[in-house]
């Protein structure tokens, strides 16, 4: 007869037959130096308009901060590998460019499912230990505890790769009493790559391992509410819902299995490549309706038209301005601004009819500024941009 499993290699064993990719242990107090790092990230202003990242500051920096009892970390990771080059859509201007996470179901959901179920499982071999799961949404800080599990190593781009499953690992965490045997934590393995860092549109990584939030496509399409600042907008190209490109172009992802990927997040085909013409037309109720399920669906229709508006306005495409033009007379400040920046990339000469029609009349100032109300000199130009992109990375 075989030995008995230890209760570690136990929990990674159900792990993985309850759909995780990887499991890995580390003690609580395995990340010491997070809560710094995440305190200099603050003081720098680098998370921008996410607030609650620092209200709650002082229960990331350690998970004995959100839970004194707390003795290990079991740290899951979920694969999303998906089976297509996630840039593929780059050219193809008529269409908005979801994040490959969020095109199938949504996240949040399948993960707690998976670590509920791995939490049950726990309690039934172990009755008197104490535990708590988490997925994104409390004062955790995934990656730092990932890679002081041994999932893998945050990279350059500040994300999380495996050896195993590259860039592509969805992270959830469950935090125990129990005290276990903690893995090895993950060794940096990027070397002299750059691939992430030359990658970004924006210049979000002003140095390897550090993100401006403020300059990240993700964090402007899905995190801010307000106007997305000029100097960003022709760079975010037909992106809608966040940005794959730091992530894609790792050399590590040659080892991911797109085939073990969970299926729960196959592209559902109306988020594969969703038509720009048709996001143009969403109101709340169809918006709720194509959305449900998906993780798109917390930014609200406002957001995803703001967006989709700026992908028009990028496109190039005249089939599109009757959608923009009608998008004007929006009840909502950020959609009407946006709809009058998708005009004047659209159409130039309409867009100075509009203008002196609309400008003394429009009420929001980020809409009057839109219409050139303050003559255009708080209209950055794309010119500012490439400036950016061809620059040193301290620039």
């Amino acid at each position: 007869m075989s030995a008995p499993l230890s209760i570690e290699a136990a929990i990674k064993a159900e792990a993985r037959a309850l759909g995780f990719a990887d499991c890995r242990i580390a003690r609580a107090d395995a990340a010491p130096e997070a809560a710094a790092r995440l305190r200099e990230w603050l003081d720098a202003g680098s998370h921008g308009d996410m607030l609650w990242m620092e209200e709650r500051a002082h229960q990331r920096g350690s998970p004995a901060s959100l839970w004194p009892e707390v003795k290990s970390v079991i740290m899951l990771g979920m694969s999303y590998a998906p089976p297509h080059d996630p840039l593929a859509l780059a050219d193809t201007p008529g269409v908005g460019r979801i994040s490959v996470y969020a095109q199938g179901q949504d996240y949040h959901d399948i993960v707690k499912k998976g670590l509920k179920a791995l939490a049950r499982w726990l309690v039934a071999q172990v009755p008197d230990t104490d535990l708590k799961v988490f997925v994104d949404t409390a004062p955790v800080m995934e990656k730092p505890l990932a890679e002081a599990a041994g999932l893998g190593w945050q990279g350059k781009h500040t994300n999380l790769v495996s050896r195993e499953e590259g860039s592509w690992l969805l992270l959830g965490a469950i935090m125990t009493t129990l005290k276990l045997e903690p893995d090895s934590p993950g060794e940096m393995k990027c070397g002299s790559c750059r691939a992430c860092l030359a990658a970004c549109p924006t210049d979000a990584f002003p140095a390897p391992y550090k993100l401006d939030a403020r300059r990240c496509i993700s964090y402007l399409t899905i995190e801010h509410k307000g106007p997305i600042p000029h100097e960003f907008r022709e760079a975010i190209g037909n992106r809608i819902y966040g940005c794959d490109d730091c992530l894609a172009v790792c050399p590590w992802n040659k080892f991911a299995d797109a085939a073990a990927a969970n299926r729960a997040f196959a592209a559902r085909a109306e988020l594969a490549a969703p038509e720009l013409g048709d996001l143009l037309q969403l109101d709340d109720a169809s918006f709720r309706q194509i959305f449900s399920g998906s993780p798109i669906k917390r930014i609200g229709r406002d957001r995803m038209i703001r967006n989709a508006l700026i992908a028009a306005g990028n496109s190039g495409l005249p089939e599109l301005l009757a959608r923009v033009l009608a998008l004007l007379d929006d009840p909502t400040p950020v959609v009407r601004g946006a709809a009058a920046w998708a005009l004047e990339r659209l159409d130039p000469a309409r867009f100075a009819r509009e203008a002196a029609r609309r400008r003394a009349s429009e009420q929001d100032p980020d809409v009057r500024i839109e219409w050139g109300d303050d003559g255009g000199a708080s209209r950055a130009r794309p010119a500012r941009i490439a400036m950016k992109l061809n620059g040193d990375e301290d620039a």
